[in-house]
């Protein structure tokens, strides 16, 4: 089984503006409502794609009961801890000329509940795969990703890691399955600027002698390029369309990425490049029919 962890999910209430001003009243034109979070846009573009997981995390107040309902309604299996105080937050992202996000702050996860959410992932058994998607709330230990690895420690846990800097860096001595850093993250791990594809396959490299297993690096209009577990490089281009969203492509990446496993890495690259870019020229999270048919460029 499939494991995605959201530590912090939300309801994405989206406006689409003509030109919003500060200081003003402003009209949206339309606005749409999503649920999500990193780990739990993994579970959604998983089941477009026919594989079943367990979303994992916390929520809280009126909004976390309709997390739980609207992903449920989606038919993805969900094992949340609801917290006795405060609420899950709404991110507000605003469709315009530019694009502009303001995120909620979300609620304070204390340490029993921490504690449940270790119990469950103790659970695990040979054979799982586990995805850790998006940074630590504040009111959380640093190093809970760590944490969670240490526990999965000797068993046959695959856990797929995307964070940035110290959260990805850290976790690397537990040797995860899959780390995915995009182009510029990676450079910000190392300090360094990375300007052709040779710069990103050397750095990860590096990335895969600190331990991990394979690298995949997303690279925005340049395509992706990854490391397998067998030191072998893959690249891939990116699909055609036009961009209306930023959101969730790179979580949509992951889940194609990880149902294309079966069919081989190559396979495996070029399903998570479809879904990503199914998302990127979606106004949600990406459907089955765009990611097949994005699929077929590649």
């Amino acid at each position: 089984m499939i494991y995605t962890v959201t530590f912090n999910p939300a309801v994405d209430y989206v406006v689409f503006a003509n030109d919003p001003k500060i200081g003003t009243v402003n009209r949206a034109k339309n606005e749409q409502f999503y649920f999500g979070g990193k780990g739990i846009n993994v579970s959604i573009v998983l089941k477009e794609l026919g594989i079943s997981s367990i979303a994992l995390g916390f929520t809280a107040g009126f909004t976390g009961e309709a997390i739980e309902r609207g992903i449920e309604q989606k038919g993805i299996k969900t094992d949340f801890i609801r917290l006795k105080n405060g609420f899950s937050r709404i991110n507000v992202k605003i469709r315009s000329v530019k694009e502009t996000e303001l995120n909620g702050c979300g609620p304070n996860i204390d340490e029993q509940s921490l504690e449940k959410l270790f119990s469950k992932i103790d659970a695990l058994s040979d054979g799982d795969m586990i995805v850790l998607a998006g940074s630590i709330p504040s009111s959380m230990p640093p190093d809970t990703y760590e944490k969670i690895l240490k526990r999965l420690s000797g068993r046959n846990v695959a856990a797929v890691v995307d964070a940035e800097k110290d959260l990805l860096l850290n976790v690397l001595k537990y040797h995860p399955f899959l780390v995915k850093p995009n182009d510029r993250e990676l450079g910000e791990m190392f300090g360094a600027e990375l300007k052709t594809k040779d710069d990103i396959i050397f750095y990860a490299k590096k990335l895969k002698e600190m331990g991990a297993r394979s690298v995949l690096v997303s690279m925005a209009e340049k395509g992706a390029v990854l490391l397998d577990e067998n030191g072998s490089v893959h690249s891939c281009g990116v699909c055609s369309g036009t961009v209306k969203n930023s959101v969730g492509a790179g979580d949509s990446m992951v889940a194609g990425f990880i149902a294309g496993l079966a069919n081989g890495s190559e396979y495996a690259l070029k399903l998570g490049t479809a879904a990503g870019g199914a998302t990127a020229f979606s106004d949600g999270l990406a459907e089955r029919k765009d990611i097949f048919r994005l699929l077929e460029q590649l």
